[in-house]
């Protein structure tokens, strides 16, 4: 004789799934947080290399304040790579059960128009002459 399970209708029970799948959601919030903490970070690091170009541009060699800039600039630039990746990577691993989480596509979107805008960025400050008029 088969017995009725008698968790299946407990209360406790089912509260119990309802805490988890909450926790899941917050798991994927905590996720798109700790994203635009890296992207905050990246656009620091790009920000520090702009300043830096542009408070010591007259360094002896002229190329050094160049490459401190770029070097901060490409440190931001894969800062927003390596979020992207490990965002897309956790965020597949999670189901959401009570809210919608920005989708993927977004995270690639703002992290590579980020990453296009610091090469752009390194590309400028190397080619453009500062003014001076070639000879």
């Amino acid at each position: 004789m088969a017995q009725d399970d008698p968790e299946e209708d407990d209360p406790r029970v089912k509260w119990a799934e309802v805490r988890t799948d909450l926790a899941e959601d917050r798991n994927i919030m905590s996720v798109e947080r700790t994203f635009a903490g890296w992207l905050r970070t990246a656009l620091a690091a790009i920000g520090i290399g702009v300043a830096f170009s542009a408070l010591f541009g007259e360094f002896d060699p002229p190329w050094l304040a160049k490459a401190i800039a770029t070097a901060f600039i490409m440190g931001g630039a894969v800062l927003a790579f390596v979020a992207q990746r490990r965002a897309c990577i956790t965020l597949a691993k999670l189901s959401s059960h009570h809210l919608k989480p920005a989708s993927l596509p977004n995270f690639k979107l703002l992290s590579y128009g980020l990453i296009l805008g610091a090469v752009l960025l390194v590309a400028g400050l190397w080619i453009l002459n500062d003014g001076l008029a070639l000879a």
